[in-house]
């Protein structure tokens, strides 16, 4: 046991001597970046970015790890190099001056070398151990090998300094790459130096359907993990970008915040009020269904929020979009000029899929967006199939959720296969689906919305006419006629109908009330008659009763007195 924990802990330590490139994403894939103190061959073909990798690799290592750097040119001149690299913002010469690059050219003529007889690496280990001495490098790039072997055609020899070279630079202590050049059967010309080197890169600038894309894959990594898939990466003005593929791991953050849409008539559709922040939405349709400017009010109510939108546009320019959405009310230029809402528009042939995917990744971690909208999406099928497609879609994805960036797609729908195929093949990857369909009667074209998924939220399961005004967007109930639903101007008729029953219902209405009111009236009336009439009968009655009442009184008063009398009780 005590065995297998030294093991391991000499293995880790072997894994983390790493010195890292300052490359964009290599660090992440090479997880730290090149072997630390031990050679690391880049190889490929013409063009692939050999030189530029090697390059960027000494002047990050000055400028972000105070590391100085030698590089060895067998091809071009220093002046060259320097001139060459200006255009990524590299000043090789500012970098001299100061001590902490040496850019040192070694020519290599092969009749002097028959001249001379034996050929080996003596002097060349003399000179590359000054350059390092001399400013204390720790990074050194030997660009390229194979001039160094152009004279020596005894294979032994080459293998014996070959090695000799490569143990040079592990005993100087230095991390160094070494470029080499492809062969016709192996990595390089002479097939050697992928055996001796720790790490093996290779690069690759490949030309599918008259687009280019350049490729990066590692071929080992002695003593650590590494990424073993193909990554794109990119060359332009700020340097080497490399895209690291997607996690294999589904262990991304959540956020139960809840963000709106823009669209107050639309979050009411969900319970909670609209989306999950750093989810996925899509929204779906055929041309002029309003896509866009689904799209565009989510970016301007995040700009509203105060939060940071990046706008992928692949169909209209900035200015373009800017002008179009003042017509239904909707200001981007403030949002522009306060640096909330950036644009990024490029047409789907400038670059493969692998190169946008690239660029999109880079754009966002340089701008750091809240929000991020991809329209459309369905453009990107001219230069991919739909698999490749739905592959980069689901490395973005990963990415934003990775950043809990929410981001909203747009997809054009057509009555074809391969959009069918795009807008079931897409919206299983997003967390809800937007779907918008044109509803045509009574000679009109309108629009219908209808939330198809929304993952963990309950959701309206109604179709919303979805109404495009100068005042903004708006959803509102549909209805149902007897011929099904009814939009538009069928709509607008079906309610003026509706209001005028309502108004004839409220005039018969009132008319029976007041015919009961007068109904009630003469009945009122009649029994206040009866009842009047029933008081005389009763006043009569009781007139009679008391009349009576009196006379029987005084008849009885009267044959008392009379009895009295006879008897003698009283006096007369």
């Amino acid at each position: 046991m005590a065995k297998k924990k030294a093991t391991a802990k000499a293995a880790d330590n072997l894994t983390f001597l790493k010195t890292p490139t300052g490359i964009n994403g290599l660090d992440e894939i090479t997880l730290g970046g090149f072997p630390k103190g031990r050679p690391t061959l880049i190889c490929g073909a013409a063009g692939c970015g050999k030189t530029l990798f090697s390059l960027e690799f000494l002047v990050k290592g000055v400028e972000e790890f105070n590391e100085p750097g030698v590089f060895i040119a067998f091809e071009e001149k220093a002046d060259e190099l320097a001139l060459n690299v200006t255009s990524l913002g590299f000043d090789l010469k500012k970098l001299q001056d100061e001590k902490k690059l040496r850019i040192d050219y070694i020519h290599i003529d092969k009749s002097e070398i028959e001249e001379t007889g034996e050929y080996d690496l003596q002097g060349l280990f003399i000179r590359l151990g000054y350059a390092i001495d001399s400013i204390g490098a720790k990074r050194v790039v030997l660009d390229t090998i194979e001039n160094l072997f152009s004279g020596l055609t005894n294979e032994g020899i080459l293998r014996a300094e070959l090695r000799r070279l490569f143990q040079f630079l592990k005993d100087k202590g230095v991390t160094a790459i070494i470029t080499g050049e492809s062969g016709e059967k192996t990595l390089t010309r002479q097939g050697l130096e992928e055996y001796v080197s720790d790490c093996v890169i290779l690069l690759d600038h490949r030309v599918v359907n008259q687009i280019s894309t350049r490729r990066l894959r590692i071929i080992k990594y002695r003593g650590s993990l590494h990424g073993t898939n193909e990554y794109p990466f990119l060359i332009d003005e700020d340097g080497i970008s490399v895209l690291p593929v997607t996690s294999l791991k589904l262990d991304k953050p959540v956020s139960a915040e809840i963000i709106n849409s823009g669209i107050p008539s639309l979050d009411k559709m969900f319970p909670t009020g609209g989306f999950y922040k750093g989810s996925s939405i899509l929204t779906s349709g055929t041309a002029g269904t309003g896509k866009t400017s689904i799209a565009v009010s989510f970016a301007d109510a995040a700009c509203k929020r105060g939060e940071k939108c990046l706008y992928f546009a692949f169909e209209e320019s900035p200015a373009q979009i800017i002008r179009n959405m003042k017509s239904i009310d909707l200001n981007l230029q403030k949002h522009v000029d306060k640096g909330l809402l950036k644009f990024y528009a490029s047409r789907p042939t400038m670059y493969g899929l692998e190169m946008h995917l690239v660029a999109i990744h880079k754009a966002i971690q340089k701008f750091k967006p809240n929000v991020v909208v991809l329209d459309p999406i369905t453009n990107l099928i001219t230069i991919g199939s739909f698999s490749e497609v739905k592959s980069m879609l689901v490395r973005m994805i990963d990415f934003l959720q990775e950043n809990q960036i929410t981001v909203m797609f747009t997809a054009l729908t057509l009555s074809t296969v391969i959009n069918d195929q795009t807008d079931d093949g897409v919206s299983s990857l997003v967390d809800s689906w937007l779907c918008i369909k044109d509803i045509e009667m009574n000679g009109e074209r309108n629009r219908g919305l209808y939330v198809m998924k929304a993952r963990g939220m309950q959701h309206s399961n109604q179709i919303r006419e979805f109404v495009i005004t100068n005042k903004g967007l708006s959803l509102v109930d549909v209805y149902l006629g007897p011929d099904g639903i009814l939009t538009g101007s069928a709509r607008e008729t079906q309610m003026l109908m509706e209001e005028t029953g309502q108004v004839l219902h409220r005039n018969a209405l009132g008319r029976k009330d007041r015919e009961v009111l007068r109904k009630r009236k003469l009945l009122e009336a009649k029994i206040e008659s009866l009842k009047t009439e029933f008081e005389s009968a009763e006043e009569e009655l009781n007139k009679i009763y008391i009349e009576d009442e009196i006379k029987r009184g005084v008849l009885n008063k009267t044959r008392q007195q009379m009895t009295d009398l006879r008897s003698g009780n009283k006096d007369i």
